[in-house]
């Protein structure tokens, strides 16, 4: 799997569907959101039907005060709707998977697929009929503007690609903001609490790599699992405690011991298979001189929350994987 890079790194790598006349038409006489401000400033019973969020590019835009249909376009986005108690009523493909990320599953098995991590599938979107749109960190300005065509479209991530802030914007934005700052509460005692159990294992260097059938990547700073681990305090070896250039850096079996630390966590996208992706690893020379890998201090974890975009229950989930590998 090629190592993930944003939206404004990939420049025309995101799909570019076009929108027919015949499409925008169907657009603008089923959805309120296309084009029409009529409600803008409307009130009911002294509540405004609509409000107005600052997006993570600076844009300003007019939401429903309550929305009810929400199409989330990135694997943060659906993670910190389903945070909020809001199901989106389409999301598109987590990394490598068909639908949702696999912790998300069980949540999001009813809600419609309408795009890739490539892109959203227009049409899709529109079938979908939303009131809001959760954009994650698309930059394309044509998808966008046949977006903001179709409803309220919101870019909920910035540069720094902060889950925290991420959520916060999506509360605001689906009207859950109460919501957000409990859930950041609850997270910051959770880990607070994780960081005191951890006992002599506290400020230990921790490795996090990705492995697919292309070898090994390893996740440096400026993505979600950097940031969870550095609210627990913990040490990052070699080029980890560097900003990437995209969303992982791919690691020969020559240089591995970039990698060593005290703990190793490698993130698969296939499930099910973590005993048998830890044996054949062990197996491997590259491998076997990690002093992480002959202590057994070594964990396949699941790749779709600690290496892929993240979000707020895949921090919370994080930290739980963490206590089980490094509490005793």
């Amino acid at each position: 799997m090629a190592p993930y890079s944003s939206p404004s790194s990939r420049g025309s790598g995101i799909a570019r569907p076009a929108v027919s006349a015949a499409l925008l038409t169907l657009c603008a006489l089923t959805l309120s959101a296309c084009g029409s401000e009529d409600k803008a400033d409307a009130a009911d019973a002294g509540t405004a039907v609509t409000t107005r969020v600052t997006d993570a590019t600076g844009t300003k835009v007019k939401v429903p005060a309550t929305p009810e249909r929400v199409v989330a376009l990135s694997e943060m986005d659906l993670d910190a709707s389903l945070a909020l108690g809001v199901e989106p009523v389409g999301l598109t493909a987590g990394r490598g998977q068909k639908g949702a990320p696999q912790y998300l599953a069980d949540q999001a098995k009813n809600i419609p697929v309408v795009g890739a991590v490539t892109g959203p599938d227009i049409e899709k979107v529109v079938q979908a009929k939303p009131d809001v749109i959760l954009a994650g960190q698309l930059a394309d300005e044509q998808v966008l503007a046949q977006l903001r065509k179709i409803a309220p479209t919101v870019v909920t991530i910035d540069d720094t690609k902060d889950w925290k802030k991420a959520l916060q914007l999506t509360g605001t934005t689906l009207g859950k903001a109460d919501e957000a700052e409990k859930f950041l509460a609850d997270y910051g005692t959770r880990a607070a609490a994780l960081r005191s159990d951890l006992g002599d294992q506290a400020g230990a260097s921790v490795s996090v790599a990705r492995y697919s059938a292309k070898g090994t990547a390893v996740m440096q700073q400026g993505v979600f699992i950097s940031d969870v681990l550095k609210d627990l305090g913990f040490a990052r070896p070699g080029i980890q405690n560097d900003k990437g250039e995209g969303h992982s850096t791919p690691l020969s079996d020559e240089n591995l011991q970039e990698i060593d630390g005290d703990w190793l966590f490698i993130g698969s996208l296939d499930s099910g298979t973590d005993a048998d992706l830890l044996g054949e690893l062990a197996k491997k020379p590259a491998y076997q001189q990690l002093g992480a890998v002959r202590e057994k201090h070594a964990t396949v974890v699941d790749g779709t929350k600690w290496t892929s975009l993240g979000g707020a229950q895949a921090a919370v989930s994080v930290l739980d994987d963490i206590r089980k590998a490094m509490v005793k």
